[in-house]
């Protein structure tokens, strides 16, 4: 590194590479970056985009995707809409604005590869209602115009498993470097992670290439199931991270011939992984926690924000249990949350409040799923949050026990909470309109292409006895 290039080793090695042109091909040159991945999150949390020279990229040229990115199901079909029929199927362009600060290399990659998070604007520079980054950043400025700045640190389940590539058949649990299959209940044994050692390895390489930073990996309850704690910080930037840990993550496994699958319950036997959500709120002007009270008990706003969680959590469940899979790890006795009680330090409460410092006051949400797509799951949970301290709402006693005794409150399947999000008005109106609408439909067009499937239960218990 010279000082011919424009910014020094620190600058070249921080988080970001700035907003000027210079400091990009700065940047790409000390990487010596030939291709630039351009994503952009689709509804299910896919990356979509384009790939191009490095030079063609610092031309900042407009990269155009069609509209119809945002109204495709997770099996590929398109969902069409009678108001923007014409412009789905016309294949309308949208412009993909790289958001800069999100570059990073991506270290799997063949060749010398940067890859890139872009936002969707409309042809006017406006940004495009239905893109699920736009629907945080929505969020989150509904906190900021109150003053306040969200915090999240999100904790994501994933599980390893052999190769799989005929569907009929189960996973399996990958074999370690024991020569054995990974054991179930093992949760927080070192040995069970070290089984893994060569995959754990090469994430932690990668990550670190990327500057993403990683809090703690843990064995989970599963077998071969392993959790990635992130730090926390702001809700785009986290939600940034998790979109990349994923792909980051299923290319270290890849390396050593398994998968990784962030499936909510890709197992029978086997606990469903999830993506927990700390959340805590501080004051933009004076940066100290609002859920804390100068004399450090837990303020109005504190209650405020877990009463919002309790009302308005159900109703969002599909943004946070997305498929209809996401329900099979959301049952009695499956060691998830089926309810939105709370509780201190009790992880049977779907709403967890964690021992912590008063400074660091928080409310951990345990219903999302690791399927869900982390911008739109962060912001349902900030949504319910904000409506509960804008409406000043009061939470129930917190329980306390096992709170997977009390009853059931969350939708049961897909259908049921694609309903109960369509009534709730509010969450429409923070969420936005139209996100709602094309969230709704594709949803509604997976759950009838799964009505579609007969299943091995059906063929076992039903072919020769009904």
């Amino acid at each position: 590194m010279t000082p011919e290039d424009g910014a020094s080793p620190a600058e070249q090695d921080s988080f970001g590479v700035g907003t000027t042109l210079e400091t990009l091909r700065s940047w790409l040159r000390h990487h010596r970056i030939e291709e630039v991945d351009c994503a952009v999150p689709d509804i299910a949390g896919v990356a979509r985009g384009k790939t191009m020279p490095a030079e063609k990229f610092t031309k900042q040229d407009p990269v155009h995707l069609p509209i119809s990115i945002f109204y495709q199901t997770i099996t590929g079909d398109y969902v069409g809409f009678e108001e923007d029929g014409q412009a789905l199927y016309a294949e309308s362009d949208l412009m993909m604005v790289p958001d800069l600060d999100t570059i990073r290399p991506a270290p799997w990659a063949s060749s010398p590869t940067a890859q890139v998070i872009h936002d969707a604007q409309w042809q006017n520079g406006e940004p495009v209602e239905i893109a699920p980054r736009n629907v945080l950043k929505r969020v989150v400025e509904l906190y900021r115009n109150e003053g306040w700045l969200p915090v999240v640190a999100p904790e994501l389940e994933f599980y390893l498993t052999k190769t799989n590539p005929d569907p009929d058949y189960p996973l399996e649990p990958p074999v370690g470097r024991s020569g054995r299959k990974g054991a179930g209940r093992q949760a927080y044994s070192l040995g069970a992670v070290d089984e893994y050692d060569r995959i754990v390895d090469d994430i932690y390489e990668f990550a670190e290439l990327q500057y993403l930073k990683i809090d703690t990996i843990i064995q989970e309850g599963g077998a071969a199931q392993l959790e990635i704690n992130l730090l926390h910080g702001d809700p785009v930037s986290l939600a940034d991270q998790v979109f990349l840990f994923k792909r980051t993550i299923r290319e270290a496994a890849f390396r050593h011939n398994c998968y990784a699958t962030f499936m909510a319950k890709p197992l029978e036997n086997e606990p469903g992984s999830a993506m927990h959500v700390h959340q805590s709120v501080v004051s933009a002007r004076t940066g100290r926690n609002i859920f804390t009270m100068d004399d450090g008990s837990p303020s109005p706003l504190f209650y405020h924000f877990l009463a919002g969680q309790q009302t308005y959590l159900p109703s969002a469940t599909c943004l946070m249990a997305p498929y209809v899979n996401s329900y099979r790890r959301l049952i009695p006795g499956g060691a998830a949350p089926i309810n939105v009680e709370w509780g201190h330090d009790n992880r049977s409460a779907g709403l967890r409040v964690p021992i912590s410092p008063d400074a660091a006051r928080r409310v951990e949400n345990r219903l999302p799923g690791t399927d869900s797509n982390p911008y739109l799951a962060i912001a349902a949970s900030l949504a319910a949050g904000f409506l509960g301290m804008k409406k000043a709402l009061e939470p129930r006693p917190p329980v306390t026990g096992n709170a997977y005794r009390n009853s059931h409150q969350l939708p049961r399947g897909l259908l049921e909470a694609l309903t109960e999000f369509e009534d709730s008005r509010e969450l429409h109106e923070i969420l936005g309109e139209r996100f709602c609408a094309v969230y709704l439909a594709l949803k509604r067009s997976e759950f009838e292409e799964f009505m579609r499937v007969i299943s091995p239960w059906e063929r076992e218990y039903l072919l020769l006895s009904v």
